[in-house]
């Protein structure tokens, strides 16, 4: 008898059915039409002009009169699409006040919540936490809404200290480069700005092993488009220093390691995907640094990326692994190792693939339902983080040998 694939779809994990009568599409908190037309009003993500995805360096010269020109096309085809969208999927006034409901007798009894109804909480994530209550929900799933009363005012204590010189002049150079055309941060003397700033200064201080990387920028700056700052603050600490543990000490092991573990991870799911980037010689570390380090908020569309990172923060690190394997599976889509050669010859074109995946393939209901369908049981996870970790503690010994032989 054929083994099980220990990536077999796990359907009991997916029963779980409570008392709500809506489902993973009907809950979706993110396919509520735009009314905005105007290239200078934003969207109700806060984009002006649905400028999610524009590309800085190629705006930089070009007139102003072909942005609007671009902004508009965009927004045309963006209306266009709600309007002629099936209505099938929008969520009533009703049902949306009664989710709402059901979060804050969540959030008021968390901890019990949390013991007694553990499969609840995630079924509602997984569905999608309604926008009004997503800033409580993520403190509640980070326990930043403790490190908040355990240490009050004291990230405005952070913010009134100097902090490292080195850190100060590395922050100020990426703040204008965080969601550029978010209303947010789009003002070089705005608050947006000054708060990002101050957020990712205060954790250089309260953490200085770490300090600061670049690749923290987007996550401190889409908590800020939800909270507020304290807040917004105390969230990035907890997924920093918790989520993504060790994700940006130096060295970046951590992060080599579970690309490692990814790699493993696409051989048994997607063999001939595998096949090609080994013969390719193409690292992990070659396409999904963006992926972990940035928590996504630099890949996926915007209605994707909330409901994403509703699942995140309360299943873990571990659906980098699974959206890592979606992301590579949808960017190399072909069926067999010929096809896949043939349209990726090169190192080239399979790296441009998966540095740059469809959007199409992208959409919210749509990748969160393979998100939610794709189960790694946890033992293989743990077998392939021994497995990596036993092979690098292996390499450094084998390398101090050799360092040891020279001299």
């Amino acid at each position: 008898m054929k083994a099980a694939s220990p990536f077999s779809v796990n359907k009991m994990e997916n029963r779980y059915v409570d008392n709500d009568d809506d489902n993973y599409s009907d809950a979706s908190s993110s396919l509520a039409p735009n009314g905005s037309v105007v290239s200078t009003v934003p969207d109700r993500h806060g984009f002006l002009g649905g400028a999610q995805y524009l590309n800085e360096s190629n705006l930089e010269y070009m007139p102003i009169a072909c942005l609007h020109i671009i902004i508009s096309l965009l927004y045309e085809i963006v209306i266009t699409k709600c309007l002629f969208a099936p209505r099938k999927h929008m969520i009533s006034a009703n049902k949306t006040i009664e989710r709402e409901r059901k979060w804050l007798n969540m959030t008021a009894n968390w901890d019990k919540q949390m013991i007694r109804n553990f499969k609840k909480v995630q079924n509602r994530c997984r569905k999608g936490i309604p926008q009004s209550i997503r800033p409580r929900a993520w403190l509640y799933l980070t326990k930043a809404n403790k490190l908040l009363d355990q240490k009050k005012n004291f990230y405005y204590k952070l913010c009134d200290q100097p902090g490292d010189r080195k850190w100060i002049e590395d922050i100020r150079k990426d703040l204008h480069r965080q969601f550029p055309y978010h209303e947010m941060f789009v003002d070089n003397d705005g608050t947006g700005q000054k708060e990002l700033f101050n957020v990712l200064k205060a954790y250089t201080i309260l953490n200085p092993v770490i300090g600061y990387c670049q690749a923290q920028a987007p996550i401190a700056a889409f908590l800020l488009m939800h909270m507020p700052a304290e807040q917004a603050f105390w969230c990035f600490v907890a997924i920093c220093d918790d989520y993504l543990s060790d994700y940006y000490s130096p060295g970046m092991e951590t992060l080599i390691r579970d690309g490692n573990i990814l790699f493993a991870l696409l051989k048994e799911r997607e063999p001939k995907i595998y096949k090609l980037l080994k013969k390719q010689s193409i690292d992990p570390i070659m396409y999904m640094t963006e992926w972990f380090l940035c928590a996504f908020t630099r890949t996926l569309p915007w209605p994707t990326l909330l409901r994403f990172w509703d699942i995140f923060l309360f299943d873990g690190i571990k659906t980098f692994f699974k959206m890592g394997l979606i992301m590579i599976k949808i960017s190399l889509p072909e069926k067999s190792y010929s096809d896949l050669k043939k349209r990726f010859p090169t190192m080239c074109e399979t790296l441009e693939a998966l540095r740059n995946p469809p959007l199409h393939m992208l959409e919210e209901e749509r990748i969160i339902k393979k998100l939610i369908l794709l189960e790694i049981p946890e033992d293989t996870f743990k077998y392939y983080h021994i497995q990596q970790s036993s092979l690098r503690r292996k390499t450094k010994e084998t390398k101090k040998l050799r360092e040891t032989d020279v001299f």
